[in-house]
Formats: structure tokens, C-alpha cells, sequence
């Protein structure tokens, strides 16, 4: 399950990027505002109201957390990239750049994003089935 801001354009680009990548549909996706998110967010004892964090979980099911159950920031990407085989194991390349560098890159990426990228607006996804891969829920 990755985690990602709902309203952020850039995020929601990766978000497609990985649909599309994704060819056995491994990856499913819910945003860090709605209410699954934010109640996973609780139960883990992370910041409920930080989005500029793209979250990878492991373990969907709500079992006891762990520190190896969640991956944040670029660790995240890479291990969503590398989940969709293919394509998304070349561009995982990143992860050969020291973590430090990597997520100093996407700390300030993430706070031009919305500058840069813009606000998402809805737009219909390119195919109808991958509507089922998006766990959504009330806003909280």
C-alpha cells in the first residue's frame, strides 16, 4: 500500500506513473488525507497532518507495527518502483544514491511540489480497472 498526498500534483503524477508501470498490480494506493490513511497513520504513531512524506507499507493487514513495516520519502519510491519489475527496476536506480542526498532532494522537492506542480484537479484514470486498486474512505 503506498500512501501519498492526495492533493499534490507531482504525487499524483508518480501515483499514475506507477499504475502504469505496474503491469501485475502489485501496488495499491490510498491517500495520506482520507480516512484509511489517517487512521494507519495513528495506529503507527506517525504525524497525521505531515504530507510531505510518500509512505510504503508492507503489511496492510494492521498487525503489530514493526520498523521494518513502513518505508518513508525515497526509500518508499524506490521500493514501490521495485515492486512493479520491469520498467520500475531500472528507474530505481536512485536507490544507489546515498539516503541522505536522496531525501534531502525530495525534503525540498516536497515543499516546492505544490508551487511547482500544482494542486491536483480529478481527472479520470487512463484504464477503469485500476480504479479498484485505490482504497478510499472518508476524509478525516
Amino acid at each position: 500500500m503506498l500512501l501519498y498526498d492526495g492533493t499534490c500534483g507531482l504525487c499524483n503524477r508518480a501515483v499514475r506513473l506507477l499504475l502504469r508501470l505496474d503491469r501485475r498490480g502489485i501496488l495499491r494506493f490510498s491517500t495520506l488525507q482520507g480516512g484509511p490513511g489517517q487512521a494507519w497513520l495513528r495506529a503507527h504513531g506517525l504525524p497525521t497532518g505531515d504530507f510531505e512524506s510518500m509512505v510504503l507499507v508492507r503489511d496492510w493487514s494492521g498487525g503489530q507495527p514493526d520498523p521494518g513495516a513502513y518505508l518513508l520519502r525515497t526509500d518508499a519510491l524506490v521500493a514501490a518502483l521495485q515492486a512493479c519489475g520491469g520498467l520500475g527496476r531500472a528507474l530505481a536506480w536512485i536507490r544507489f544514491v546515498p539516503r541522505p542526498w536522496r531525501d534531502a532532494g525530495y525534503r525540498l522537492v516536497a515543499r516546492l511540489r505544490h508551487r511547482l506542480f500544482g494542486e491536483w484537479r480529478e481527472r479520470p484514470l487512463a484504464r477503469p480497472e485500476w480504479r479498484d486498486r485505490f482504497i478510499a474512505g472518508p476524509v478525516s
